[in-house]
């Protein structure tokens, strides 16, 4: 909602491709990652396929529209060029994390997070190197996002 009127007219017809598949291979960015920490992951390996969502979503309960992408699981911009989607998502991620859409959570002891992830993105900061963190995700089905 903080685009301009241009960019989001713009953006309401684009559809973006997603998918684990460059972030969790052998030599993905989030398998380099991985192998640096104590991280396992469990996961159907259809995380791996290439789907298809609006740029823009609607969220199904307040009706308000919101950024569908993020720097780790969009991949391209359907129907644009490689140079054409990547200067557009990078403009897109960056719009998404400025300071004012983000909130820093401090993890402390039996400390719990909830965030709807329809109109949310996540982004686990490493602040914790002395202790461990047992993380357990539950993920709620919803519908798709339109």
């Amino acid at each position: 909602e903080a685009l301009s009127d241009t960019m989001k007219e713009m953006l309401s017809g684009l559809n973006a491709v997603h998918s684990a598949s460059e972030a969790y291979t052998v030599d993905g960015t989030q398998a380099k990652y991985d192998k640096k920490t104590a991280i396992t992951y469990s996961w159907d390996d259809s995380i791996m396929d290439e789907v298809v969502h609006p740029v823009i979503r609607t969220h199904p309960e307040t009706g308000r529209k919101a950024l569908y992408v993020n720097d780790m699981f969009t991949l391209r911009i359907q129907g644009m060029s490689k140079a054409e989607s990547r200067a557009l998502l990078d403009y897109l991620f960056i719009h998404a994390t400025r300071p004012e859409f983000c909130c820093r959570f401090r993890w402390s002891e039996n400390a719990v997070a909830i965030w709807d992830n329809r109109c949310m993105q996540h982004y686990a900061v490493d602040d914790y190197q002395a202790y461990e963190r047992l993380m357990y995700r539950v993920t709620i089905e919803g519908c798709r996002p339109v």
